[in-house]
């Protein structure tokens, strides 16, 4: 066994030997409830910016509880600091102060145990808002040593596996979290206000539809029949449109049985929002408005910081081709000319892939190789948001196509910091060009293409009753929260994110 695994031992059979002491003393082991007249953080909000003078004049009694962070002795004087998780505060402890059975329990309290404190606040000679404890409650033990307050909690696995433990050492975690629930207020106020109902939509799905990408699949017993964890909500939201809900949204949680990295996890969260009569170009101001508002509402500004770049999300947004990033991107990496034509062309699109080093699939048609080329060598570079317009048809089974370009879809991807926050486009409503889009989908299923989309007759179906002109998005909650709070990984705004089993 090691030092530091023995010294561990030996402070968690203090930490349970101070416990069973306590026991002993006749304190609840357990209590069942402990009454606050005031949470810590709002102490410090009303009178952390008193002077000792209007502290003694108006004499401040408090009842309050929360974990010990730091337990300091100097012979008589005895200083606990306790947190509620949000803000501080010194605890003042005297032996002719408290009870001879509360100054034991004093002795019996380790780091990280709670306690709750019955007093009067003042300020130290250091002038420190502290309270003079006249009773003390123990309330739990904290059996396992917290990391040492001036190391805190720097291994990453151990932040991801134990988030409980992030929470209590790393402040700054807690406000990214708090920043997230704030943003998830500040997309419902928006939509809400102009009109949005909230929706939920099946999260066990007999298609697994809305998207191209692996499911998880599961099976219900009782009806005997496979089920997969939805993609996306997307084929049952434009549903609702179709039985006249006109303008719907949803912040759902998606499941894509798919890799990890910084910017994807397999289970995520995603808004989705439906509008009737409209179309890809008008999401896109919608789009602007809503991120520049939600920034504002959430961390006080729409000028953001992200890694090494000032980001501003005040609209307008850049705007710019697929196609046209692609033939830029690769020319100018090639050292040559790129055409629009030579990307429509399947042979002379694979030639220029090749050349750049991107990988293909033999499945592949030349709207998916220009998609391909786009993501390899333009994604990176977009930090500024730029809405990426006009996708190809191939790539996008559920987009409505230019009139004028049947090989284009209207489309558009949002991406600010060098990654994907937003997808939306004009929603196809023509059933019957939908069935040839499935079956195309179809054909790339059976040769190989794991991620093909399946057939949904039902949405056909419904497609068939009607369905108007309608825009569609998704943004990812996930990567908006990154973006906002300066994280770089999507498991530093995901409060359990999926891990590896240890061995």
């Amino acid at each position: 066994m090691s030092t530091t695994d023995e010294r561990e031992s030996d402070q968690l059979r203090q930490r349970r030997a101070n416990f069973e002491e306590l026991q002993r003393l006749g304190v609840p082991a357990y209590p069942r409830v402990f009454e606050r007249t005031d949470t810590i953080q709002a102490l410090v909000n009303t009178h952390g910016a008193k002077t000792a003078e209007a502290l003694a004049a108006g004499r401040v009694e408090t009842r309050t509880a929360g974990r010990i962070l730091a337990i300091r002795s100097f012979g008589k004087a005895n200083f606990l600091a306790i947190s509620d998780g949000q803000a501080r505060i010194q605890v003042y402890i005297r032996k002719d102060a408290l009870s001879e059975r509360d100054f034991a329990l004093f002795k019996l309290l380790d780091f990280g145990d709670f306690v709750g404190v019955e007093g009067h606040l003042f300020r130290t000679k250091t002038n420190e808002l502290t309270i003079w404890a006249t009773k003390l409650e123990f309330l739990a033990k904290c059996f396992v040593p917290l990391p040492e307050k001036w190391h805190g909690l720097q291994d990453i696995e151990i932040r991801y596996r134990q988030r409980y433990l992030d929470l209590i050492v790393n402040p700054e975690s807690r406000r990214v979290f708090e920043t997230r629930s704030r943003i998830l207020a500040a997309v419902r106020t928006f939509l809400n206000a102009r009109g949005y109902l909230e929706v939920e939509t099946p999260m066990m799905q007999p298609i697994a539809g809305g998207a191209l990408a692996r499911p998880f699949v599961t099976h219900h017993n009782a009806l005997d029949m496979e089920l997969f964890l939805r993609i996306a909500p997307e084929l049952y939201l434009k549903r609702l449109v179709v039985g006249g809900l006109e303008r719907v949204y949803e912040i759902n949680r998606n499941f894509r049985n798919e890799g990890i990295s910084t910017e994807h996890n397999p289970e995520f969260t995603m808004l989705e929002f439906y509008q009737a009569y409209t179309e890809y170009r008008e999401l896109m101001e919608t789009t602007e408005q809503m991120l520049s508002a939600v920034a504002r509402e959430a961390i006080g500004t729409d000028q953001v910081k992200f890694g090494d770049h000032d980001i501003s999300l005040a609209p307008p947004y850049r705007r710019v081709s697929l196609r046209d990033a692609a033939r830029e991107a690769a020319s100018a990496r090639l050292g040559t000319t790129v055409t629009d034509a030579e990307l429509r062309s399947r042979d002379s699109a694979a030639a220029i892939a090749r050349k750049l080093h991107v990988e293909l699939q033999p499945s592949w048609g030349p709207g998916k190789i220009a998609t391909e080329i786009f993501e390899r060598l333009n994604e990176e570079s977009l930090i500024q948001p730029t809405f990426v317009y006009d996708f190809p048809t191939e790539v996008s089974p559920l987009s409505k196509q230019r009139t004028d370009d049947p090989d284009t879809v209207e489309r558009f991807e949002l991406y600010i910091g060098g990654f994907e926050i937003a997808n939306a486009f004009s929603e196809l409503n023509d059933p019957a060009e939908q069935r040839r889009r499935f079956e195309g989908q179809l054909k790339g299923k059976a040769a190989g293409d794991l991620e093909a989309h399946a057939m949904d007759e039902d949405y056909i179906r419904a497609l068939e009753y009607g369905l108007p002109p309608t825009g569609g998005e998704g943004v990812g909650i996930d990567r908006l929260v990154m973006l906002l709070t300066n994280s770089p990984s999507i498991r530093d705004v995901i409060l359990f994110p999926l891990m590896r089993p240890r061995t």
